[in-house]
């Protein structure tokens, strides 16, 4: 919270376009006493994003001035998420766990039910999670397409692909002639979902059906694709999908799966998975969920009837610091 209000009080934009300012030139240009400026520095100063001269009394960007502005805004992305849908949350986060309920979502919101209700009805956490939602689509698609097979002239089941991003993705990278893909989500989301598909002039290749995946998973598709959906539940419901993916399919069909997951080592440091999400879903989103071990998720698709043809984890070394997910690809058939 240190660092995202050193940002929200433009602090940060103060020095990047005049650098060698003093907490009280700051103070003054921010609207924010001098003595809680220099407060807010000290941690910037300590971790090396700041730097401050103490003859001058004057501060400068130490290695935030070298940070790309792209970096930047996912970072701050990420800071944002954190601060709108789960700091005032987890405050609840015991009894959450108790309960099987997001109580924070209630006591501060008057929400039932989960993050991706309340998204509908309140603004501040639409945008929080939104923006981070795409940015985390458009970053790891390119990724994903790359290692899946989608047949030439298939059609395309996007499970829980909410606003259409997905779908739009999926021709973008797999074209061919014949190519159907259609968004399978709540019937809310079909508006937004056709108005982008319109924008894009795809809406003769994409389509909406609305439905929930508990009730029935649509047939008629060739590949099932399920991006950043599996880790929002417990390990009965993830294999509840997957078994209703398989009810769907012919026999051949294939199923793609994207999704964070936690390494075989727990302890491994370089994999944040473990630091963010338990908390996050319990606690600030579902009341349930969270990541498995890809080992995990491989014996949930062969446990529903399928054989997992590849099973691989995004290198995390090619993952940029400032990301959380570590995204992994599970890709199976529907064996007769």
């Amino acid at each position: 919270m240190t660092l995202v209000s050193v940002f929200e009080l433009g602090i940060v934009d103060r020095l990047r376009d005049r650098p060698g300012q003093t907490a009280a030139e700051l103070g003054e240009a921010v609207g924010a006493k001098p003595d809680a400026v220099e407060q807010l520095l000290f941690l910037l100063v300590k971790e090396g994003f700041v730097a401050y001269d103490e003859a001058s009394g004057a501060y400068t960007l130490d290695a935030l001035a070298a940070v790309a502005e792209s970096d930047l805004k996912r970072a701050l992305a990420y800071m944002n998420l954190i601060k709108v849908t789960a700091l005032r949350q987890l405050f609840y986060l015991t009894e959450s766990v108790r309960t099987g309920t997001v109580v924070g979502l209630k006591e501060l919101y008057g929400a039932e039910g989960t993050l991706y209700d309340a998204v509908a009805d309140h603004q501040d956490l639409d945008d929080s999670w939104l923006k981070l939602m795409n940015t985390v689509t458009a970053n790891i698609d390119p990724w994903f397409f790359a290692h899946i097979d989608i047949p030439a002239g298939s059609r395309v089941l996007d499970v829980a692909g909410n606003t259409g991003l997905g779908a739009i993705h999926t021709y973008r990278h797999k074209t061919s002639e014949g190519l159907k893909v259609t968004t399978f989500d709540l019937p809310d989301k079909e508006p937004r979902a056709l108005a982008n598909f319109r924008a894009e002039g795809l809406e003769e290749h994409l389509s909406f059906i609305g439905g929930n995946v508990f009730d029935e998973i649509p047939k008629g598709f060739d590949v099932v694709l399920i991006k950043h959906f599996l880790d929002m539940f417990d390990k009965d419901n993830v294999l509840r999908i997957l078994q209703g993916v398989h009810d769907a399919l012919e026999v051949g069909g294939q199923i793609n799966i994207l999704v964070p997951v936690y390494p075989e080592n727990i302890k491994e440091t370089d994999n944040y998975n473990v630091d963010f999400f338990p908390a996050f879903f319990i606690g600030a989103a579902m009341g349930q969920g969270g990541p498995q071990k890809l080992s995990v998720y491989q014996n949930l698709l062969e446990q529903a009837g399928f054989k997992v043809d590849q099973a691989i984890t995004k290198d995390a070394s090619e993952v940029p610091p400032d990301v959380i997910p570590v995204q992994a690809i599970l890709s199976a058939t529907k064996l007769a």
